[in-house]
């Protein structure tokens, strides 16, 4: 194989045959003079970095997903697996793709110079990030929507108002049931609950006839927000302002990535940290409710459910809330990480981040539980009946409990407003990762018309989004988020761990880490060693191999999908997994060797340009000990 060649159109890793400043490849126009990396630049600081990742790990399922995932599975209980999870799979693999990214300041497919033959699994990567930044703008485009809503009074969804055109199954609570009496003679006739009072009669069982219901929340979230096909295969019209709140959120996330990291990371500064002052706020004005405490109880358990830690099911709950909440394998932190400076301890970088994700899906739990528990007491009923997660959490439950509480405008703009910035934060690092990628790999070309290649992949995924805001988007959305966003990352994970510690090696990556943030002791590499090279792929295997078991066609509520959906899904699927064995088998091709072990082995090998960006960091590999082989092969392929 030559050297850094893969032969994939667009995918070329010639233009870093070396590391030294070159006069062939074009200098960013977004650096300071005080950047260590003139080229691809670094992070204006410290902070920025943090907050970005911050922002990127903590997203809407922290918030629509984890409370509801504890509630379900124990309550105070799920806290063990949860925690068990983020330190066998969640961290190990936190610390490994950051530590990646950074030793050789290349995105996720360029950094594969480590391992050649696995460089589809970078591609994977950001193919997955391409897909899911489509459809996850379209849940930021509804939540804007709802923003701009909740600037009237009373809420629109607070009752079934006849302008937005509620059907006779709208109403604010449950109706009573009929009843099929039947009468003297054989005749029966249909009467309701105040007939059976008044006449002192009772309605026998399987008389009952119950009445189709649907508050105003739900109703107004098909009807006026989605105006919902009844299935997918009724396409419809594309619903005008969601599309216009669409082009919104493209043009906000546009914007923050003008200049890339440079403006970004400023932007993160409100986005990342305003999410936090709403769930404070709404902490606090929900534990003040009657009823809230109701909301807690359900939420931890009152007496947390041990029994529970005996299912399966809540162990593999537990480790995919950690897995897809940490955003790792979708290519974002091998990128935003490798804007980091040399010498910057990734380490330390995992435990803040990992720490402050998980700690915002447990806090998030009581300011979303404590407010479903005084919807719970005034409408007297269960929080069990109440509790949802995802699109009937943050669009029905949460809106239809937030429109009982005085002033409900305004609680309402700071939960949406919320929403919007949980997602922004999160996009922006997603489609960074997508222009590094390109970037890594077109530098002479894209470097410095890095606004327009912006611009251009924001106006691309616009259009492309277009087919979830029309009146069967919904259906869209979540058949992309069922498919897209599972197996692949899986997939890409589980190999991502086997590729770096059994081939590329466990011992030679540490001693790379090293070189970034000093010698640790054997004690120190002990439980990440064991984790990367044994319990976190095992574990994410079992995950995957679960789930496969387990699959299910996807449904939206009640409503089953099509055939043709599920046969698209599994296509789609195939489509983002199936670089990982065509790249292997052309790196195997290209690859010089007398037979097909040679090649394998040639092809699994780092290319002679493998290491730090800049020559002075690479000068520092070269003088340990465990590189000198290698280093002897650099001088030898310089000469």
């Amino acid at each position: 194989m030559n050297k850094g060649e893969l032969s994939l159109p667009g995918f070329s890793t010639n233009d870093h045959q070396t590391h030294s400043p070159r006069d062939t490849v074009a200098t960013s126009e977004h650096v300071d003079k005080n950047d260590e990396n003139v080229e691809r630049g670094n992070w204006s600081s410290k902070t920025d970095y943090l907050l970005s990742m911050i922002g990127y790990a903590v997203g809407l399922g922290n918030v629509w997903r984890f409370p509801y995932l504890a509630y379900k599975n124990g309550g105070g209980a799920f806290l063990i697996p949860y925690i068990v999870m983020l330190a066998l799979a969640g961290m190990p693999l936190f610390f490994l793709e950051c530590s990646f990214g950074q030793f050789a300041s290349l995105g996720p497919v360029a950094v594969w110079k480590a391992v050649p033959i696995l460089q589809g699994v970078g591609i994977t990567m950001v193919l997955v990030s391409t897909f899911v930044t489509i459809y996850y703008n379209c849940i930021i485009a509804y939540s804007l929507y709802y923003l701009f809503a909740s600037f009237q009074s009373p809420l629109p969804w607070a009752d079934c108002f006849s302008w937005w055109g509620p059907d006779e199954t709208c109403s604010r609570t449950p109706k009573d049931p009929l009843c099929n009496l039947t009468l003297d003679g054989g005749y029966f006739e249909i009467v309701n609950t105040t007939w059976l009072q008044a006449n002192n009669e009772t309605c026998t069982n399987g008389s009952e006839i119950y009445v189709p219901h649907q508050g105003p929340s739900e109703q107004y979230w098909d009807n006026v927000a989605l105006r919902r096909a009844s299935s997918m295969d009724e396409t419809g019209e594309i619903v005008w302002y969601l599309a216009l709140c669409l082009l919104l959120a493209w043009l906000i996330v546009g914007a923050a990535l003008s200049k890339g990291i440079k403006s970004s990371g400023k932007v993160v500064y409100f986005t990342a940290t305003f999410p936090y002052v709403v769930l404070i706020i709404l902490l606090i004005r929900g534990v003040t409710l009657d009823g809230a405490y109701k909301g807690i109880e359900y939420y931890i358990g009152s007496q947390s459910n041990f029994t529970k830690l005996r299912e399966a099911e809540v162990w593999k709950d537990a480790a995919g809330q950690i897995f897809y909440s940490l955003s790792v394998a979708w290519g974002g932190l091998t990128a935003l990480s490798s804007y980091n400076k040399f010498h910057n301890n990734c380490y330390t970088d995992t435990i803040i981040v990992c720490v402050i994700n998980c700690g915002t899906s447990v806090f998030a739990g009581f300011a979303i539980f404590s407010i479903l528990g005084h919807m719970a007491h005034i409408q007297n009923k269960l929080v069990s009946e109440v509790a949802k997660s995802g699109f009937g959490l943050a669009f029905i439950a949460y809106p239809e409990a937030l429109a009982q509480l005085p002033v409900a405008p305004l609680w309402s703009i700071l939960f949406f407003f919320m929403l919007v910035t949980l997602g922004l934060d999160s996009q922006f690092a997603s489609i960074e990762t997508i222009i590094t990628t390109l970037l890594d790999q077109f530098p002479k070309y894209l470097r410095s018309k890095r606004i327009y290649l912006t611009a251009g992949i924001c106006l691309a995924f616009f259009f492309l989004g277009l087919v979830c805001v029309t009146q069967a988007g919904i259906y869209w959305v979540n058949l992309l988020d069922h498919f897209c966003a599972g197996w692949g990352i899986l997939v890409a994970a589980v190999i991502e761990l086997v590729g770096i510690s059994w081939i590329y090696g466990i011992n030679r990556f540490t001693k790379d880490i090293e070189m970034m943030i000093g010698e640790k002791n054997w004690l120190f590499w002990l439980w990440w060693k064991v984790c990367w090279f044994f319990i976190s792929p095992c574990l994410l295997a079992a995950i995957l191999l679960w789930s496969l078991v387990t699959f299910v066609p996807p449904t939206y509520g009640s409503i089953e999908y099509p055939v043709w959906a599920t046969a698209l899904g599994w296509c789609m699927i195939i489509f983002l997994i199936m670089w990982i064995p065509i790249i292997a088998i052309m790196k195997i091709a290209q690859a010089k060797g007398s037979n097909l072990w040679q090649k394998i082995v040639a092809a699994s090998k780092p290319t002679q340009d493998w290491g730090p960006y800049l020559e002075q960091h690479r000068g520092e590999r070269y003088s340990n000990k465990h590189d000198s082989k290698e280093a002897a092969i650099h001088e030898m392929a310089k000469r």
